[in-house]
C-alpha cells in the first residue's frame, strides 16, 4: 500500500507513506521510487530507523532503534554503520567513535556501566586493538592491545602519585596450553610482570629517593588487577535482526 505524492511518471516521488507485505512500515521522502531523504522506517519487531536515506539504503545521518534496547546515532554508508557515531548497548554501555563496514574501527572510546572504566583508543573490525589507555577509578593503564587484551610493555598510573612500569607476558603454563589446544588462547588471559615502580613527576627532590621496584604493596595490588572487560556481544545480535530485516524490507519494496 502507498499514500503519497508521485510524479509524472508514476513513480514514488515527493512524500509518501508505504505499508509493506511483511508489516514494516515507511513514512518519508521518495526520489524516482527510492527510499530517498528523510525518513522514518519501522520494523514489525519493534525496531525503528529515523533518519536518511539514499536508493532504498540507510545513507547519511540517522538512529537506528534497535529491538534490544539498544540504538546507533550516527553516520551510515549504504546500509552500514559508517564514519562516525554512539553505540548504547542494552547493558548500558556506550561506545563512541569511529566506525567502518558496521564494526568499531579507528579511534573510539567504550564506556562500562557496570564499573565505571574507559577503554579508549584503537580499534580493528570490532575488536580493541593498538595504543590504549583503560582508564579505572583511581588508575590507569597505558599500552598496546591486541583482539581485547593487552600485550608487550606498558604502565599503570596510579593516583596516588607514582607509575609501575612492566609487560604483560604470556605465561609457560598458558604456552602448553596453547599447544594442546589453539582454541583455548581466546580463553587465556596474558599475565602482568611487574619490573618497576617510579614517580610520575620527571625530577625528584633532593634527599629523597625513588620507592624500591619491590615496594610490595603495589606489587600485590597490581599483579592481578587486569581482568579483561568484554564489551556487550548485543552489537552483533542487532545487526543480524537487522540484515534480515533488511532482507525484508528490500523485497517488500519491489
Amino acid at each position: 500500500e502507498y499514500d503519497g505524492e508521485r510524479n509524472s511518471e508514476g513513480e514514488r516521488h515527493g512524500h509518501g507513506k508505504a505499508r509493506l507485505p511483511n508489516g514494516d512500515t515507511y513514512d518519508g521522502e521518495y526520489e524516482h521510487g527510492f527510499r530517498s531523504g528523510q525518513g522514518t522506517y519501522r520494523f514489525r519487531n519493534g525496531a525503528c530507523y529515523i533518519g536518511k536515506y539514499l536508493q532504498n539504503k540507510k545513507h547519511g545521518q540517522g538512529i537506528f532503534f534497535y529491538p534490544d534496547g539498544s540504538k546507533y546515532e550516527g553516520d551510515w554508508v549504504n546500509d552500514q554503520r559508517h564514519g562516525y557515531g554512539v553505540y548504547t548497548y542494552a547493558n548500558g554501555d556506550t561506545y563512541t567513535g569511529e566506525w567502518f563496514n558496521h564494526n568499531r574501527h579507528g579511534q573510539g572510546t567504550y564506556a562500562y556501566k557496570d564499573t565505571g572504566a574507559m577503554y579508549v583508543g584503537g580499534w580493528v573490525n570490532g575488536n580493541q586493538e593498538g595504543e590504549a589507555e583503560l582508564i579505572y577509578l583511581n588508575h590507569r593503564f597505558r599500552g598496546k592491545f591486541l583482539n581485547g587484551n593487552p600485550v608487550g610493555r606498558g604502565k599503570y598510573v596510579f593516583d596516588i602519585g607514582c607509575e609501575q612500569h612492566g609487560e604483560y607476558i604470556q605465561s609457560d603454563q598458558d604456552k602448553g596450553e596453547l599447544e594442546e589446544e589453539e582454541e583455548s588462547s581466546l580463553l587465556v588471559a596474558p599475565k602482568w610482570k611487574a619490573s618497576e615502580i617510579t614517580k610520575l613527576t620527571l625530577w625528584t627532590p633532593h634527599g629523597e629517593n625513588p620507592p624500591s621496584p619491590r615496594e610490595p604493596s603495589l606489587q600485590e595490588v597490581t599483579s592481578d588487577i587486569f581482568s579483561p572487560v568484554r564489551d556487550s556481544g548485543d552489537e552483533d545480535e542487532g545487526s543480524r535482526k537487522e540484515e534480515e530485516n533488511q532482507d525484508q524490507e528490500d523485497q517488500g519494496e519491489e
